[in-house]
């Protein structure tokens, strides 16, 4: 049957087998299909006894967890259509998407938003909260579901019905529902079990549900594939988490690595021969990836992969085979540094728009330089703009009430245009940069600023980097960096661009201390900078420097 609840139902003939593990009561308590589908079934009673139909929309912004999967699942087994929220948004975004996606119901975590919400919306749908004491209008879920539900129901839909709206969290511009069926989403969990093989394994949830990449690949596909999910408690208790647990396979954005990988260099850097055996290693290791390795090399790597490399990537868990990394470019320094020390790392390409895998990397077929090949079932071609087009099952029905953003990108044959720039040689594929994401300086010169940025951020000086120039005659750099010496920084990042061209060279730092996140808005849910926020938020700093002039290295 075309409905996403099946993953769920093929196991409940053996209900004790564990599917999810989530810290309850100061301990980690492990919940079996039966659990998830009694859970479940709770919750279908109390969405049938709120009058709620098929195709009505339940909004959910609650962080990843059982509560999560049992509320997902109750409501796509009756054909309604979850709309996930990001638990730690604002509620001007909150308060648009419920407003847009007409959601009756929705499951918060807490009523930490309810203020704002009932200030921004003239109609709040139905909030039902977790938490035990919620003020009105919020109903606790403690009294608002039953004491018991039934059997755990599962309807029979066309492929083609509305399983989902994901609200994309754009750098600019309001939020567009991306409309997804139960069919799109079976097809590219088929997809990611092609390529990616799941068996004795636990994964470590760590991307918020509301990220497509998580939900699809570290949810559906290791339900469908009966392995189970363990959620972090925090990101400030990963590496605890991690040691613990000690999962096989995580999802991940590249952002997850970087900081793991800066902690290490900062350790290392106190001690110059651990230093040293540790660049020896990577350098060696990734020789021997390429299949580059001399004799000496490949004989002299296993020893140190146990001395230096093993003992590193021990503070992963110790189990961790397969890290899956998407939802971003991945720095080639940071592909090289962890393959080079023996972890496989596999990079992939997507967007919510194809459910949303696109393209990956395997196994036994890594090019960390590039995303890899397309995933079974999906064409992709570049057309004259060098823009990437992609087809298949798992492209979107389209954006919700938006015919014309959808006409946009999405044409009769159905071609989706990803606005990707993208090179594909002997069918693997290489993203440049968003079409859309061009600075055009005032000679008229363009640059990717994307390609620029992960060129810089390869140089771990740098934290976090945004380019700004357009309209202007030179580039200058918003860096988020612990050193302050602008005459360093511009000799670091511009040795990073020398393969550009040389209009690509910086011409001013503008160094900044506090990192850029969701909290302060200047990160999307999907840690991806906000371009024209950041603008905002420093132009009297980014005035001040065009002002000053430039300053050569």
């Amino acid at each position: 049957m075309p409905n996403l609840a099946t993953l769920l139902q093929q196991h409940l003939a053996t209900p004790e087998k564990v599917l999810y593990r989530q810290w309850r009561d100061d301990a980690w308590r492990d919940y079996s299909a039966g659990d998830i589908a009694s859970l479940a079934g709770r919750w279908q009673r109390a969405f049938r006894d709120h009058g709620l139909q098929a195709g009505d929309r339940v909004a959910i912004a609650l962080r990843n967890g059982v509560d999560w999967w049992a509320v997902d699942l109750a409501a796509l087994g009756l054909g309604l259509v979850t709309v996930p929220l990001y638990p730690d948004d604002n509620g001007e975004n909150w308060a648009w998407i419920l407003s847009d996606s007409g959601a009756r119901l929705l499951v918060a975590e807490n009523t930490r938003l309810l203020p704002a919400l009932t200030g921004l919306m003239a109609q709040l749908p139905t909030v039902i909260c977790l938490q035990d004491e919620a003020p009105s209008p919020a109903v606790p879920a403690s009294t608002w579901l039953p004491e018991s539900g039934g059997e755990f129901a599962v309807a029979d839909p066309p492929a083609d019905t509305l399983a989902t709206l994901v609200y994309t969290s754009g750098t600019t511009g309001r939020p567009k529902g991306v409309m997804l069926s139960h069919g799109n989403i079976l097809a590219n969990v088929e997809a990611v079990l092609d390529v990616v093989a799941l068996g004795d394994d636990l994964l470590i949830s760590i991307l918020p549900l509301a990220h497509m990449f998580e939900r699809t690949c570290g949810y559906y596909a290791p339900l469908k594939a009966g392995v189970p999910v363990a959620a972090m408690r925090s990101i400030n208790q990963l590496a605890e988490d991690l040691a613990t647990l000690h999962p096989t396979v995580m999802i991940a954005v590249p952002r997850v690595f970087e900081r793991f990988l800066k902690r290490i260099e900062q350790a290392l850097a106190r001690s110059p021969v651990k230093l040293a055996l540790f660049r020896l290693t990577v350098a060696m290791g990734w020789r021997r990836f390429q299949g580059r390795a001399s004799f000496l090399e490949r004989t002299l790597y296993p020893l140190l992969q146990r001395l230096v490399g093993r003992p590193i990537l021990q503070r992963l868990g110790g189990r961790l085979r397969l890290p899956v990394v998407g939802g971003a470019p991945v720095e080639l320094r940071i592909a090289k540094v962890f393959i080079g020390l023996g972890l496989n790392l596999i990079h992939g390409y997507g967007l919510t728009e194809a459910s949303p895998v696109v393209a990956a990397n395997r196994e036994g077929d890594n090019d960390p330089a590039t995303v890899g090949r397309p995933v079974p079932g999906v064409e992709v071609k570049v057309n004259q703009a060098h823009e990437l087009l992609v087809r298949g099952p798992s492209v979107m029905r389209g954006y919700w009430n938006r015919p014309d953003a959808t006409a946009a990108v999405l044409d009769s044959d159905g071609w989706l245009n990803t606005g990707d720039q993208a090179d594909v040689v002997a069918g693997r594929i290489t993203i440049k940069g968003r079409t859309k994401d061009i600075l055009v300086l005032s000679n008229g010169e363009k640059l990717p600023p994307t390609d620029i940025e992960t060129a810089i951020l390869d140089d771990p000086v740098f934290e976090q980097v945004t380019l700004a120039g357009e309209g202007r005659p030179y580039l200058i750099l918003l860096a988020v960096t612990r050193e302050s010496d602008e005459k360093l920084l511009l000799k670091r990042a511009n040795a990073q661009l020398r393969h550009f061209p040389r209009h690509a060279r910086l011409r001013r730092v503008i160094a900044l201390k506090e990192p850029w996140t969701v909290e302060n808005g200047l990160l999307t849910p999907t840690q991806k900078a906000k371009r024209e926020a950041l603008y905002r938020r420093f132009r009297e700093e980014i005035e001040k420097v065009y002002r000053e002039g430039i300053r050569t290295v």
